[in-house]
């Protein structure tokens, strides 16, 4: 199945929405439901809503209930199946208010890389240079998506710079944003490619690969080396997200432009900087104010 773009889903997409129609199946067989889902009508859809309400939070029941939206058109598109989600009958769960990301704590990102060997060029272990580089990677801004879709041609180091090419449009030249690389980000990436030449698969154009000389690395590898990671250096669990969070922080702490971190960050609107940058919003301007000193 293709997106709106005509072009096929994400695999982090295909295996959201997959996990969504498992979990009504699974409700479906507790509840002893004759049928398929073609047969399911809004009725019985507003209960499976009620009952996973029950034991989750609001947010994911939104994400459950946006997530079989797709589902349910294939249905009807392809089965002509009636499509509950036509029907103002069917109990909508709005996505929460007011919950503000976390922003990841300086020291963090730093216990991080140097459970990853802090970029020093005596480290010689293939994981540890890949990891650090990713880590590096992911304190750049990029979607933890948009990281894992790099190409060896994305790179552009002598430049210090890194191309990211859309998610659901085509690889063509010229399309994408452009990251400007932290200069030890340039470092560890340099080092990642030469530990990369002695991997079993170096001639793949994926530019992250497994260990173990395995194919390119897969979201839930990236979320399990960043946990894993955080785990060493004594932390609890983390998503990769929480990074672009502290980029936006980052940026706008150091006084960048709302603008250019919506473009670097590549953000369509004004919201997303209120969004992702809100939780730390109230500690920038205390620390604004206190940089200006007396003022009268």
């Amino acid at each position: 199945m293709n997106n709106k773009h005509g072009r096929p889903y994400q695999e982090k997409t295909v295996r959201t929405y997959s996990e969504a129609v498992r979990t009504l199946e699974a409700w479906m067989t507790r509840e002893r439901l004759e049928g398929d889902f073609t047969g399911l009508d809004t009725a019985t859809l507003n209960n499976f809503f009620r009952a996973y309400y029950d034991s989750h939070d609001r947010g994911g029941t939104n994400s459950v209930q946006r997530n079989l939206r797709t589902f349910f058109s294939w249905l009807e598109d392809e089965f002509d199946a009636p499509n509950p989600y036509r029907d103002k009958r069917l109990q909508r769960y709005a996505a929460p208010t007011g919950a503000t990301p976390k922003t990841l704590a300086p020291e963090f990102v730093t216990d991080l890389l140097k459970v990853t060997g802090n970029g020093s060029p005596r480290v010689r272990e293939f994981e540890k240079v890949r990891d650090h580089a990713m880590i590096r990677v992911l304190t750049e801004g990029l979607r933890a998506e948009e990281l894992l879709s790099l190409r060896l041609g994305d790179l552009h180091l002598n430049q210090g710079l890194l191309q990211v090419v859309p998610l659901k449009d085509a690889r063509a030249a010229g399309e994408g944003r452009v990251i400007p690389l932290q200069p030890k980000t340039v470092i560890a990436l340099t080092r990642y490619l030469r530990a990369r030449e002695h991997h079993k698969l170096s001639d793949s154009d994926w530019l992250w690969l497994g260990s173990r000389n395995r194919g390119h690395l897969t979201y839930s590898g990236l979320y399990r080396m960043v946990n894993r990671r955080a785990k060493d250096a004594g932390y609890a669990s983390v998503s990769p997200h929480q990074f672009r969070h502290t980029f936006a922080d980052d940026l706008l702490s150091a006084g960048v432009a709302e603008g250019d971190v919506m473009t670097l960050a590549g953000w369509k609107s004004r919201s997303m900087v209120d969004r992702y940058a809100s939780d730390m919003a109230t500690t920038r301007a205390v620390k604004a104010i206190k940089r200006m000193g007396d003022r009268y």
